[in-house]
């Protein structure tokens, strides 16, 4: 595994996501693999689980971490052959190399425009540094993937189903903000990935990519994809068609106790209570989402551990 940008970069998912629950287990038998390694960790946008549990992943594995929110700095020019009379100050292709003298690995989060859908599909923050930086690069989250997310999530769904091929539900739900569509994108690649009966809920408009969704089951009908699930993975996400738009709100798709039945209720966090999921359900033994959240640090730590292996 050269980088990690895309669930596709893991050469075999159910050995990392053991991998991720032996750390787990043990977070500090490779404390040496990374003495005198140092992570540089880059924000274009903001974070809470992304950054805390990447941070504490490559402490655990004796990393030094350096964190710059890049928007408090300068702007950086990402286009080629650009006149360079405006509001950017530096190039990715000297910012990249530079930043690879500094630091062994290289974590980029950047989110989508939601405005310009060829912009975002192209990944041009994430791929520049692919392409400039002469150090493995790490996605923590980016216009349309949210690789680490989408690991912890399956490392969660094997700690707790107790079938070989469990029902897991991929369920919109409304939000008031437009939101990208990375989490559920990786999701979908990471379901697709493993050995579980997979389908999607959404409201007609709020269709996916179909590149992603492929052969994946749809439905229009919550409440009748809900039943007899294990998981529920709750996200909302915006038009995909009708690119980075709020279609509707409608209340009616907010996951509820009695749609979720005995189900696990799963979602990245943060989660606006009483409007994506209900009260009932995130006070409830229903919901996982505080050990997915704990579960970051160890996807994280088996990517980290990875790629060390391979510096």
């Amino acid at each position: 595994m050269k980088n990690y940008t895309d669930i596709h970069d893991i050469e075999n998912i159910p050995e990392m996501i053991q991998e991720a629950i032996a750390l787990k287990a043990n977070p500090f038998q490779y404390e040496s693999l990374g003495k005198h390694k140092t992570l540089i960790m880059l924000f274009f946008n903001s974070s809470l689980r992304t950054r805390l549990s990447t941070e504490k992943a490559a402490k655990n594995l004796g990393m030094e971490v350096m964190i710059l929110d890049i928007n408090s700095t300068w702007n950086l020019e990402f286009t080629d052959g650009t006149i360079m009379n405006l509001d950017t100050a530096e190039h990715i292709k000297e910012a990249a190399q530079v930043l690879s003298q500094y630091g062994d690995l290289i974590a980029v989060r950047a989110f989508p425009t939601l405005k310009d859908k060829a912009l975002d599909i192209s990944e041009y923050i994430l791929q520049s540094f692919v392409t400039y930086a002469t150090v493995p690069i790490i996605n923590m989250e980016s216009a349309i993937a949210h690789p680490l997310q989408a690991l912890t999530d399956a490392m969660t769904i094997a700690e707790l189903s107790s079938k070989k091929k469990p029902k897991v539900v991929l369920s919109w739900a409304p939000h008031p903000k437009a939101l990208p569509h990375a989490v559920a994108n990786s999701f979908v690649n990471m379901m697709q990935s493993i050995n579980v009966d997979f389908s999607i809920t959404h409201p007609k408009g709020y269709a996916l990519d179909p590149n992603i969704t492929k052969n994946t089951p749809i439905s229009h009908n919550q409440e009748e994809a809900l039943r007899d699930a294990d998981f529920v993975y709750v996200k909302n996400w915006s038009s995909y068609d009708d690119y980075g738009k709020v279609l509707h709100q409608d209340p009616d798709w907010m996951i509820t106790k009695e749609k979720i039945g005995h189900a696990c209720c799963m979602h990245c966090l943060p989660v606006r209570r009483n409007v994506v999921i209900e009260d009932a359900v995130l006070d409830s033994k229903n919901t996982v989402v505080i050990q997915q959240a704990g579960n970051r640090t160890f996807a994280a730590q088996a990517v980290l551990k990875k790629l060390l292996e391979q510096l």
